[in-house]
């Protein structure tokens, strides 16, 4: 069952896909349309089963589950992957390797690989204080409070 963000419990489950470029303005509303119709049909018979999504900075897509009764199952994940790799082919884009960085670079997010990353880092044009995401998070309150944070806070930090 399709619920607004803000009902949906710091236990949730969170999964983070993280584009490979920022989608462009024409393909948003397209993209969301699509996230959209996904959540609300994913397990709509099953009324213990709350989702909901966040689409953040024209590059992220979060998507969120609250389940009461059981854990979550294998065929509710194997849907969600195989609707993310249907968007990798619509959009062009690579959503699911967890191996790259994403950060702020000023107002603009960077995804790199985690060797090009060391390599600013090294560099000296990231610091501790620049703004890191965490795609690793797996609940709700980790995903409000941790995902987005300083390097020197986050993990991240063994490479400074």
């Amino acid at each position: 069952m399709f619920v607004d963000y803000s009902e949906i419990s710091d236990d949730a489950k969170v999964w983070i896909y993280p584009s490979s470029r920022k989608f462009y303005n024409t393909e948003i509303e397209a993209l969301e349309s699509s996230i959209k119709s996904f959540v609300k049909n994913w397990q709509k018979e099953d009324e213990n089963f709350k989702a909901s999504y966040q689409f953040l900075y024209n590059r992220f897509i979060v998507l969120v589950v609250e389940y009461s009764e059981t854990a979550i199952s294998n065929a509710v994940i194997d849907a969600s992957v195989s609707f993310i790799l249907q968007l990798q082919e619509t959009y062009k884009v690579e959503l699911l390797d967890k191996m790259n960085v994403c950060f702020k670079q000023g107002e603009f997010v960077q995804y790199k690989e985690l060797k090009d990353f060391k390599k600013l880092l090294k560099n000296k044009a990231l610091t501790g204080k620049s703004i890191i995401f965490d795609n690793l998070v797996n609940n709700n309150y980790d995903f409000k409070n941790f995902w987005e944070m300083p390097i020197e806070d986050s993990w991240y930090n063994r490479f400074l």
